[in-house]
């Protein structure tokens, strides 16, 4: 464990504050961070003030009057370097992410993968940052129009993906030209301070300091300092729905935008002509994948009458030989919750619903064990449980029967989020049903694969309380970039639109 901090340069206290002169004292309180795998102390952050925030972001704005002119492809190939920097030490970061958040290795490793992947996507995305030409109404005149770069962007990221959801903002707003401050979780420093040393150094080397901005700080100091910081254009902020409400309202009041991705409540239908082989499979990793903290996982299952008593014992079956322990130990694939608080707010989730008619069908319990493990529990719920419309951010399944397709589809659309769907059905008519406008009302809809483990090309985001943001692929690059609208006249007169005269 230690060589793999000393390889990535995490000090046994590490300051948590990187500006255009790299990492620099703070004078913060020290926070301790310990492996929620086995509780060991893996290192210490001394937080940033106010103070040193104001350094960071003076910092970022003074880099981007620089990073704003240069091409957008020359700012590409300093991104393609970034994520070929990323590869030579995924592996240690990887490791990294499982000791501090608690991810099995191939999750830790595939995250670290995610902001590789997100880099070569950017990479292409440099040369093709495309505004529209129009045809004006006007003899002699052109209209088109053009993207240019923001501002400093800043980023607020959770303790569940501590480097990849970083990778998504940063990756993006970086070949558009913007700069960044990066505030992560409190939850998982390490691998920010990890991520953010790889990544600057390479944009020093290309002679732009100061792009990248790293701030680990109090919500206090840092975080309402920065979502009120009118020289941040856009705050991108991923955390829960009440999280999210107090920074857009806030980021709202000064007339910047917000890019929010929050939580999720995500269902599964198993329709009558599912292949349930497939369905066991893709149920599992949504609901136990990262012992269920995902935004993605899934939370509430509904299986179709006619095969409910063939799917269910089959997914209790593999819920009760799934092997929990040591997150990089080979062949676990269940480790541990982030915190205690976490291991609580199950304990008291399973207890709500048993208290509103759930019936407790496997697990339930925390592991006793150094660690806060929990056992995957799946629990039959009915419609009238209020539980079952919040998210507890642990491995809790609840399922439900039902009878007609679109009565399931309307229960699953009857919670406040809306992120990621997901049908398992060999029908066409039943697949089409489910993407259609009376279908999933989620940013994500997946026929034959589980609501997790969505791939960059696409841009990820959901709606109502999720929301409503826009991340990764397609053309989320536009949410870090300001349109301008050009019309050009190459003639000597003058006329105005819609026939106005104005002669003078």
């Amino acid at each position: 464990m230690h060589d793999v901090l000393a390889r990535l340069g995490i000090e046994s206290t590490h300051s948590g504050a990187a500006g255009a002169d790299g990492f620099f004292t703070t004078s913060g309180r020290i926070q301790e961070i310990h492996s929620p795998g086995n509780g060991e102390l893996l290192g210490r952050v001394q937080l940033a003030t106010k103070e040193e925030y104001e350094k960071v972001v003076a910092d970022a704005a003074d880099a981007f009057l620089r990073w704003r002119v240069l091409p957008a492809p020359k700012r590409g190939e300093i991104v393609r370097q970034v994520g070929e920097a990323l590869r030579v030490h995924k592996d240690d970061l990887g490791r990294l992410i499982s000791l501090e958040v608690g991810k099995v290795l191939s999750e830790g490793l595939g995250e670290v993968q995610e902001s590789i992947d997100m880099a070569d996507l950017a990479v292409g995305m440099s040369r093709q940052l495309c505004g529209r030409t129009m045809h004006s109404e006007r003899p002699g005149h052109r209209m088109y129009e053009q993207w240019h770069p923001l501002g400093v962007v800043g980023i607020i990221t959770a303790f569940n993906f501590p480097n990849a959801v970083w990778a998504w903002n940063a990756m993006v707003a970086a070949i558009c030209g913007d700069t960044m401050v990066w505030k992560p979780s409190l939850k998982a420093p390490l691998t920010a301070i990890a991520t953010h040393r790889i990544c600057d150094e390479v944009f020093r080397a290309n002679g732009f300091p100061g792009v990248l901005g790293l701030v680990i700080g109090d919500d206090a100091d840092v975080g309402d300092t920065m979502i009120r910081d009118r020289r941040m254009p856009l705050i991108s902020a991923t955390g829960s729905t009440r999280m999210g409400r107090h920074v857009g309202q806030v980021v709202a009041g000064r007339l910047g935008r917000s890019l929010l991705e929050l939580g999720g409540n995500n269902a599964v239908i198993v329709h009558e002509d599912a292949d349930l082989d497939l369905a066991l499979r893709g149920v599992a990793f949504g609901a136990v994948g990262t012992a269920g903290q995902r935004c993605t996982s899934t939370r509430r299952l509904y299986v179709h009458d006619s095969v409910y008593d063939a799917f269910l014992p089959r997914l209790l079956a593999a819920y009760r030989t799934m092997p929990i322990g040591d997150p990089l130990a080979e062949g676990t694939l269940v480790g541990p919750l982030i915190d205690a608080d976490a291991v609580s707010m199950f304990e008291a989730a399973v207890a709500r619903a048993q208290e509103e008619g759930g019936e407790l069908l496997v697990g339930g319990s925390a592991v006793d064990r150094s660690g806060f493990y929990v056992q995957p529990t799946v629990i039959a719920a009915n419609e009238g449980m209020a539980i079952t419309r919040e998210e507890t951010f642990a491995p809790i399944l609840y399922v439900f029967r039902y009878s007609d397709l679109d009565q399931a589809i309307a229960a699953q659309n009857a919670v406040d989020q809306g992120l990621s769907s997901a049908i398992f059905t060999d029908g066409f008519r039943t697949s089409q049903a489910f993407l259609s406008h009376a279908g999933s009302d989620c940013g994500i809809a997946n026929v034959n694969i589980g609501t997790s483990g969505a791939e960059i090309g696409g841009a990820f985001g959901g709606e109502k309380d999720t929301g409503g943001g826009r991340e990764a692929g397609s053309d989320a690059w536009k949410a870090y970039m300001r349109r301008q609208t050009c019309t050009l006249n190459y003639t000597k007169e003058l006329p105005l639109a819609q026939g106005v005269r104005f002669d003078v």
